[in-house]
């Protein structure tokens, strides 16, 4: 799965045979014990993918969704708790008007016909990024929607950044801290925390990038702090829960100081 750095690799145990598309049956490996809380990532690749096969550019972010859901899934099959996607960025508003579109028509059926399928499997679906007078009302309803449906489930909880920026973010928590009334000396990363899209979101633990971009893309500036970083050179429709699974055992190899020293 793309280019992942050697690192000492942790005592593993073995999950449950899984068999993936495209592939031979296989057990992935990986410490059930050192498992990433939250797992981010930046969906990339869905354009060149379509281009590669002579198709339109939209067509690649329809195929995406059979990559995400396979994804999804392989998250709740090992166990993780966050999972934070990017789909669509406060920058994307300038591509071609056909094709934001076609994304703002895309994930709103996108919600409408998977929100039943992650309520029943227990995920809580929350949405991070600002509703402005950009994004159609009609979404913004679809997302509340989803969100009160699913606002009770506890087995993971799936973000959709929509149209979302990192700097965004922080601007916005920064106004809305200022208007609450808080005094300077009571301004803290917990304090500033409250104010963001999700406030119980935890850091992020693992970064994936697909399509081989090596760019974060303004993508959780805050909360990726520490987080690993995986890149792979998969396009966004191509990946699937082993390629998750891949980037999980790279996760593991690694050796996670947070500045100190071991």
């Amino acid at each position: 799965m793309g280019r992942y750095p050697s690192g000492q690799r942790d005592q593993s145990v073995k999950l449950p045979t899984l068999v993936y598309e495209g592939s031979n049956p296989s057990r992935p490996t990986m410490d059930s014990s050192k498992l990433p809380v939250h797992v981010g990532i930046v969906m990339d690749g869905n354009g060149r993918w379509a281009k590669k096969r002579g198709l339109p550019r939209v067509d690649g972010h329809g195929a995406g969704e059979k990559a995400l859901f396979d994804t999804v899934e392989g998250a709740l099959e090992v166990g993780i708790k966050w999972l934070t996607v990017f789909a669509f960025s406060t920058e994307n508003w300038h591509r071609p008007p056909d094709e934001v579109r076609y994304l703002m028509n895309f994930n709103e059926s996108l919600l409408l016909r998977r929100r039943d399928e992650m309520n029943e499997k227990g995920v809580r679906m929350c949405f991070a990024g600002r509703h402005d007078w950009r994004v159609p009302v009609r979404i913004i309803h679809r997302m509340d929607e989803a969100r009160e449906l699913t606002k009770n489930n506890k087995k993971m909880t799936l973000v959709t950044a929509f149209n979302y920026g990192g700097r965004a973010e922080i601007i916005d928590a920064v106004k809305s801290l200022m208007a609450s009334g808080v005094s300077p000396d009571k301004v803290n990363e917990r304090t500033l925390r409250k104010h963001f899209y999700c406030p119980d979101m935890p850091d992020v633990d693992l970064v994936i990038r697909t399509s081989g971009e090596y760019r974060i893309s303004n993508f959780l500036l805050w909360e990726l702090a520490y987080a690993e970083l995986v890149f792979t050179d998969v396009l966004w429709p191509d990946f699937r829960r082993k390629d998750l699974f891949d980037a999980i055992g790279e996760y593991q190899r690694r050796n996670r100081r947070y500045g100190k020293v071991y």
